[in-house]
């Protein structure tokens, strides 16, 4: 078996052979299969290793794995405690009703602890090929569903501990091994485990009439994701198990509910906001994780003309540096990152927030509680009290903490906040619409940040696009905007979406000079952008055609989140 391992990364380029047999020969005194082994320490490149060992066994390899469709005999034929157990996926079922056969694929040729589960298990008989281990992954949840194995341990009525639902925060260590027992715990976890595996940043539990509806919000798209057959049955525990570990009434049901969850994973801190919603179904979970990370500019991605304007404004000893956009567009990322940067010893830096989603050190943050009459215009008059140096403001929604906050700017105070606006420039009349007068936002603001989150190309799978000069007219791309665009394919290392991860573009504009005598006096909003222009402005959907010819994003992406009303195109 050890001349079969090796053979295969000698003819795929492996430089690190003495190792390989190292590891290869471990297993084998150990008595166990290597190939976990050799493809976790990443000696070997999956795919065609993987596809030189098919060939030397003489074992069909997949390069791809079609979606079945017919995938519930699949699912009948081998059944989610062997597939998930073992990582074995049915591809299909062959030959006539008297004579079929199933065609089953494997990683791992050398498991004999699988086949000797299939052969008792599995009814007809098996045609084993070979597959990598990552498609076999992704093609098993999508088969069988998150969490189905624990699932059919459950319906099929093994002694289930129910009190360790009421676990305490020991139970939110969600990679831990859990009791075997603790069938609905062990489940919750594989659902939030499964959602961090895919950097998800929110899942929605959500009953339906005839079943419950699992959804992950992935590179800001809502994603539904397999469950198990009659998972229905499991919904009250499941939404029971969510209340407990944010410590909710699990009795009060006809009132929404407000909690947060901290999990550790894979050595992270994982802070999960709970909100639970009373519909006609039942009640509905949405969590939305955030990671414990850590802030810096740099990680941002600004292009060089906006991260200088932004370096300047940091350095202004007063002022307010509002930062727009909608729910979801990355402004409280942008705002701790701000933080950091200008975080020190000689400065006082207070935040009040609602609520507090990341702790920075050395900053002094509070959290909102209407209900006891803290909330942003209360904490910010305590706070000017306690000698900040700048302040920050989870979001400006009303006059009065607008006043307290341009207040604060005009006695020598550098202030943040967030405004919901579709660009930056209509952050002046958002303002003046809550009753601010225009000379106080001339006089306070310093500037206005709009953003917006763009999916970023997949780099396995992208594929360049000619841009005509056509392409170019109609779309307003500057001719000194020069390099490569692409175009989204999909693959299965994006989840056929040609898309991994999110990137933000960026609109400034700094109110200076020319820009407050117009503020002040009323201009209109044209005259306003006219001035803007003049200063530099340059609108977000520009900014997105940077990001579009570095490779980085798609043109049909920055056009989707921008507006020509916003002076893009």
């Amino acid at each position: 078996m050890t001349e079969l391992l090796i053979d295969p990364a000698r003819k795929s380029g492996c430089e690190e052979l003495e190792k390989l047999e190292e590891i290869v020969e471990g297993a084998a005194i150990r008595q166990r299969s290597p190939i976990d082994d050799l493809l976790d320490a990443g000696l070997v490149d999956e795919e065609p290793y993987m596809r030189e060992l098919a060939a030397e066994l003489g074992m069909e390899w997949l390069p791809s794995i079609p979606t079945p469709e017919a995938p519930l005999p699949l699912r009948e034929a081998c059944g989610p405690r062997v597939a998930l157990r073992h990582r074995l996926l049915p591809i299909e079922i062959t030959g006539d009703d008297d004579h079929p056969r199933l065609k089953l694929a494997t990683f791992d040729p050398f498991n004999l602890v699988a086949r000797q589960a299939v052969a008792r298990e599995i009814e007809m008989p098996v045609e084993w090929v070979m597959a990598s281990r990552r498609r076999i992954h992704e093609a098993l949840r999508r088969l069988y569903g998150v969490g189905a194995d624990t699932f059919e341990q459950i319906l099929e009525g093994r002694e289930m501990d129910f009190a360790n639902l009421e676990v305490a925060d020991e139970a939110n260590v969600i990679d831990a091994d859990e009791d075997e027992e603790a069938s609905v715990v062990k489940f919750v976890n594989q659902i939030i485990r499964e959602a961090l595996d895919q950097k998800a940043t929110d899942i929605h539990v959500e009953p339906l009439a005839d079943n419950l509806r699992i959804r992950y919000r992935l590179d800001g798209r809502l994603i539904e994701v397999t469950v198990p057959e009659n998972i229905k049955a499991l919904q009250s525990s499941v939404i029971a198990r969510l209340k407990i570990m944010s410590r909710l009434d699990i009795a009060e049901r006809r009132l929404p509910q407000d909690g947060r969850i901290n999990l550790e994973f894979q050595g992270q801190t994982i802070d999960v906001r709970v909100a639970t919603v009373p519909t006609v179904e039942g009640e509905s979970v949405s969590l939305r994780l955030l990671n414990q990370q850590k802030f810096n500019v740099d990680r941002l991605g600004m292009e060089p003309f906006v991260r200088r304007r932004i370096e300047s404004l940091l350095k202004l000893p007063n002022g307010i540096i509002l930062i727009t956009g909608p729910t979801g567009s990355g402004k409280s990322t942008s705002l701790y990152s701000f933080l950091s940067e200008i975080n020190s010893p000689d400065q006082r830096i207070v935040t009040i927030e609602d609520p507090v989603e990341n702790k920075l050190p050395g900053v002094m943050q509070i959290a909102v509680k209407s209900d006891i009459g803290l909330t942003f215009a209360a904490g910010l008059r305590s706070i000017l009290r306690a000698d900040p140096n700048t302040v920050m403001i989870g979001e400006i929604r009303d006059l009065e903490t607008a006043e307290i906050a341009i207040r604060a700017s005009l006695t020598g105070h550098l202030v943040f906040s967030t405004l919901h606006t579709n660009d930056a420039l209509g952050g002046i009349s958002r303002l003046t619409d809550m009753g601010v007068e225009p000379f106080l936002v001339s006089a306070a603001v310093r500037a206005f940040l709009a953003q917006r989150l763009v999916r970023r190309l997949c780099d396995h799978c992208k594929v360049p696009r000619e841009v005509t000069l056509e392409d170019r007219q109609e779309l307003g791309i500057p001719d000194e905007i020069q390099g490569q665009a692409y175009d989204a394919v999909g693959c299965d290392r994006c989840r056929d979406t040609g898309f991994m991860g999110r990137l933000a573009i960026y609109e400034v504009v700094v109110i200076g000079g020319v820009m407050q005598d117009l503020i002040a006096h009323g201009a209109t909003a044209a005259e306003i952008r006219k001035q803007a222009v003049k200063d530099g402005y340059i609108p977000m959907r520009g900014y997105g055609w940077f990001k579009v010819m570095q490779g980085l994003t798609t043109m049909e992406e920055v056009i989707s989140v921008t507006s020509t009303d916003a002076g893009g195109a």
